[in-house]
């Protein structure tokens, strides 16, 4: 956890991260790269997601990411479609790949893949993802959360390499 006396200094240096991963997004990297070689690589099996009466399994790495509404989750996935499902968000991070999928705030998980850019707006962290929504990052998540993209960050590299 990060004191409140150095929480504009934490801030302050992971601002200057991003600025350096804005000139090349995760997902710019990443479209060059085939669903297959990304699925293999931070395994991304599918999802099965409850619908009515049945269950369907959804390919990870079409979800851009997940909102959480109570004990109601709404999935943003890539093609602009949502859809929501009767499971907290707690539930369903369990069953994502840790090593795509980050929880920047307690009502967001991301997909890294689809990372653009980040904006300091008014003392607060915020992300924006390719579909172009805007995510806030909390500060008791912003050390956890910046630690997690930073191994993301290497493993793209690797693969990019």
């Amino acid at each position: 956890m990060i004191s409140p006396i150095l929480a504009p200094v934490f801030l302050s240096i992971h601002i200057t991260y991003f600025h350096i991963m804005n000139a090349n997004s995760f997902a710019s990297v990443c479209s060059g790269i085939t669903h297959e070689a990304l699925t293999h690589l931070f395994d991304l099996s599918d999802v099965t997601l409850p619908f009515l009466g049945y269950r369907k399994a959804m390919p990870m790495y079409q979800i851009v990411r997940l909102e959480g509404e109570g004990n109601y989750t709404i999935f943003h996935f890539s093609d602009g479609t949502r859809l929501m499902v009767s499971i907290t968000l707690k539930k369903l991070t369990s069953r994502l790949a840790p090593s795509v999928f980050a929880r920047p705030h307690k009502k967001n998980v991301v997909n890294m893949l689809y990372l653009e850019e980040s904006n300091p707006t008014h003392q607060q962290l915020t992300v924006k993802l390719t579909n172009g929504d805007r995510i806030g990052v909390s500060r008791r998540k912003a050390s956890d959360f910046f630690h997690q993209l930073e191994g993301f960050r290497q493993k793209v590299l690797e693969l990019v390499a």
